[in-house]
Formats: C-alpha cells, sequence, structure tokens
C-alpha cells in the first residue's frame, strides 16, 4: 500500500492516542523512519503489522481498528489535498459510490503501482443501494464498514451496512446492502 494509507494510521493514532502510543507501535512493527512518504509503495505487510500491533497497544479489535481507520481515511483524504478529486466523483452518496473506481483511475496516474479494491453498485433505491466489493487484499471488510459510514457523513447520511454474501470459491465479491 502507499505511504498515504500508512501515514493516515499513524495520524489516527498519535491524534487519537498520542505520540508515545504510535511510537510503541511502529517499534513493533520494525518501522524505524520519521515519516511515511505519501506517494511511496510500501509492503502490504507493514501495512497489516501496523493494524495488527495498533491493535495489541490500544487493547483494541483489529476489526475495531479498522472500521475506527476507515471512517478517518475519508476525512484525511480530503484534508490531505484529494478533496477536490473526491468532489468530482458526485454529488449524492450513490454517485460517489458508484464512481469510487473512477476515483482509483484518477489516482493511479500518481500512484503507477496502486492496487485497488473495485465497486460497484446495483439495485438502488432513495433508501438503499447493494455495494459489491472485490479486493486481492484478505481481511479488510471491517475497514470498508468504516469508510461507508465515513462517506455517508460526508453526504449527511447516516449509514447502516449489512453483509448479504461474502466472497468465497464461487463468488469473487462480497456483497453488502447499505441504507440510510
Amino acid at each position: 500500500m502507499y505511504g498515504l494509507v500508512n501515514k493516515a494510521i499513524k495520524d489516527l493514532v498519535v491524534n487519537n492516542y498520542g505520540q508515545d502510543k504510535w511510537e510503541e507501535i511502529a517499534k513493533k512493527s520494525d518501522f524505524h523512519e520519521a515519516e511515511f512518504v505519501g506517494l511511496h509503495p510500501y509492503d502490504d505487510a507493514l501495512t497489516y503489522k501496523l493494524v495488527g500491533n495498533a491493535s495489541a497497544v490500544l487493547g483494541a479489535d483489529a476489526s475495531a481498528v479498522l472500521e475506527l481507520f476507515g471512517e478517518y481515511w475519508i476525512t484525511y483524504t480530503a484534508d490531505e489535498g484529494y478533496g477536490e478529486l473526491m468532489d468530482l466523483c458526485g454529488d449524492t452518496f450513490t454517485e460517489f459510490l458508484g464512481n469510487l473506481d473512477m476515483l482509483h483511475t484518477r489516482m493511479n496516474s500518481m500512484m503507477p503501482q496502486l492496487a485497488p479494491p473495485q465497486f460497484s453498485i446495483q439495485n438502488e433505491t432513495d433508501q438503499s443501494v447493494e455495494l459489491l466489493y472485490r479486493s486481492h487484499r484478505e481481511g479488510l471488510v471491517p475497514m470498508l464498514y468504516g469508510l461507508i459510514r465515513g462517506l455517508g457523513k460526508r453526504f449527511g447520511l447516516t449509514c447502516e451496512i449489512e453483509l448479504l454474501s461474502e466472497k468465497s470459491e464461487t463468488q469473487d465479491f462480497h456483497l453488502f446492502l447499505i441504507r440510510w
């Protein structure tokens, strides 16, 4: 994953739990640099270590850490200079969800090693939509819950997410029902 993700994890920890907790997490993760380079690719294993060690140091379930991070990611990326790009992806919550792949395609020009998940929507109503989520990275579904909640807040919505079906040997996606 790119340094922007790891930097956001660091900022989330520092802003909510303090620099000392971050230093403990970084040490346990064998990360000894002062900062992450936002547009530099890092091995996914480092990101997984950071989340796992944040879970241990903060005494929180890894799923809870990922969910908190997902929600934080929405405001963080907007504040880090990607807000205007996000604004181009839609004027409504469902329009934005439907354009996530386009957003990632645009990001790919700045981050050529980006390997983003894929999203599509279906069965849209005034109060709900189904989201198909495909990713080669395992274990990040809790982050998606946070992302959806954070994105909902961006559009003034309180979202509930229900997992309808999971990725399996016969299905290459997770399917969620999102209501607001």
